[in-house]
């Protein structure tokens, strides 16, 4: 009888050890009880009952990151483009990633990869090099509400690298080139505009005081000197030039007009 007593005690310790299942801290058991959905268990140790009555599925609930695959896809404007993109995400509720979808990774993927082609063809090949904060919230947000309904949350969506034909990264470098060289003519002509209007005020300035003409004349023997001493320099004055300025008028004033 003793022995009977043992050998069930035995068993029923067994049955309940069968029964003991742990989860880590970022894990969740997911508990069915004759195919029923019970509840939610973990992390830490905790029981389910045995012989097959409750299943327990653990679920990984921490980040997970997906590197895309490289996407072949066509711009607005006609331009083929490939984009690799990468997508981070978690399970928010483990009840509905087992419940609501059959494989939540490989779902939450493909729906990744068709918004990344539908948000890159409405859009033009400049946007998509120049706005990728835009595209990129574009992204999360064209996911965000399907993933929801799976207990999936996408926290980033991103663009990796976009790699142009080479017959494209041609002609985009020409145009950079050019864009370049109208730059460095307007630069030059604004100097010129400047230097111009200055030459100007100073011509102003000198006709108005005849010593500063002076002045400059002298500063300018010194360094026409000062770079090459075998130079001659012949001065005349200004009163001279003024002078024949003055004849010449007087003369044009005075001649008989056939």
């Amino acid at each position: 009888m003793i022995q009977i007593l043992l050998v069930v005690f035995g068993v029923v310790v067994f049955v309940f050890l069968t029964g003991i299942r742990i989860a880590q801290e970022y894990e969740r058991g997911v508990i069915f009880r004759l195919g029923r959905y019970t509840g939610l268990r973990g992390p830490g140790i905790y029981w389910i009952i045995p012989l097959g009555v409750e299943r327990s599925m653990i679920i990984d609930i921490r980040t997970r990151t997906v590197s895309a695959e490289q996407q072949e896809t066509i711009t607005r404007d006609s331009v083929t483009v490939k984009v690799n993109a990468v997508l981070w995400y978690r399970v928010d509720d483990a009840s509905k990633s087992v419940i609501a979808v059959k494989d939540a990774g490989a779902a939450v993927y493909q729906l990744a990869m068709t918004s990344l082609r539908n948000i890159i063809g409405q859009h033009d090949l400049d946007e998509v090099l120049q706005e990728r904060d835009k595209i990129n919230n574009l992204l999360q947000q064209a996911i965000s509400g399907s993933t929801k309904r799976w207990g999936l949350e996408v926290e980033r969506f991103e663009m990796k690298d976009v790699e142009l034909p080479e017959a494209m990264q041609q002609v985009m470098a020409m145009q950079a080139e050019a864009i370049r060289e109208k730059r460095a003519r307007i630069i030059k002509a604004e100097a010129e505009l400047e230097a111009s209007q200055k030459l100007a005020l100073a011509s102003q300035a000198m006709a108005a005081n005849p010593a500063a003409l002076e002045l400059r004349r002298f500063q300018m023997i010194s360094e026409v000197g000062a770079e090459n001493n075998s130079t001659t320099v012949i001065m005349i004055p200004s009163d001279f030039v003024s002078l024949a300025k003055s004849l010449n008028d007087y003369v044009r004033e005075h001649t008989p007009k056939t």
